[in-house]
């Protein structure tokens, strides 16, 4: 594909093409690496402390909505409906809370984002449980916070996992387009429009390729977290399996 990519573009040669090929924007990353380190040292604090606050948040509320019927009815329209908000149409006003500088706006965008996803999958995987299995943790009179932890939970792993994978890629997307509107001047979001405005599109696309980078380094660190957590569920062994064979 990169092959491609580098051949078509040295053969045609487009006028006012933005899209820069392979090698150039692999040159441009390392030219400006002291400049992109720093943004994506910026950027990736902002991804990572915003994707922690919003799964713990999603798993909290799933637990709640799982446990008790009234957190149900109050959690779940609420999820809803943030998740039907244009979370990106918000980082102005959140900047105007916080202050154009200040990093809490772009966390709280990231936080919002994967929000609903963590939420809606941890929820489903708190739920979907066999029914012989409750029932037979309640023929040993087991009480439902003894279920939830030992039945529930587990249960719900696979489905956590699942949605942080997802999640990985949604915090870095939510957090270099909140940038675009505000935060530190050397954030990734802000070179990458400093960058395009000035039409130096090679040192633009290698401030994206640090934000790949950067999802792509917690989706690997998610699936190995999966590996290590859940080694005996299925989906794990037969991926072991399949690649010992």
């Amino acid at each position: 594909m990169f092959g491609f990519w580098e051949g078509a573009l040295a053969v045609f040669e487009p006028d006012g093409f933005v899209l820069p090929p392979p090698s150039e924007i692999v040159g441009a990353f390392f030219d400006d690496f002291d400049r992109i380190f720093t943004g994506a040292r910026v950027t990736g604090f902002i991804i990572v402390t915003g994707l922690i606050a919003g799964a713990i948040a999603a798993m909290v509320a799933a637990l709640l909505v799982t446990r008790f019927r009234l957190a149900s009815e109050i959690i779940t329209p609420l999820a809803v409906a943030i998740s039907a908000i244009p979370i990106i149409a918000l980082a102005p006003i959140f900047q105007n809370w916080f202050g154009l500088v200040s990093s809490r706006p772009n966390q709280l965008i990231v936080a919002l984002l994967v929000f609903f996803p963590i939420f809606i999958n941890t929820t489903k995987g708190l739920s979907q449980v066999e029914a012989s299995q409750i029932e037979l943790m309640e023929s040993y009179a087991a009480s439902k916070s003894t279920i939830m932890r030992e039945v529930r939970i587990p249960n719900a792993l696979p489905f956590v996992f699942t949605s942080l994978k997802l999640a990985s890629s949604l915090a870095v997307i939510a957090a270099i387009v909140a940038e675009y509107f505000g935060g530190r001047q050397d954030a990734l979001g802000n070179l990458i429009t400093g960058n395009a405005g000035l039409a130096r599109y090679a040192e633009a696309w290698a401030a994206v390729l640090a934000g790949t980078i950067i999802g792509t380094i917690l989706y690997v660190l998610v699936v190995v977290a999966e590996r290590r957590t859940i080694p005996w569920h299925s989906s794990i062994r037969g991926t072991e399996t399949t690649s010992g064979g």
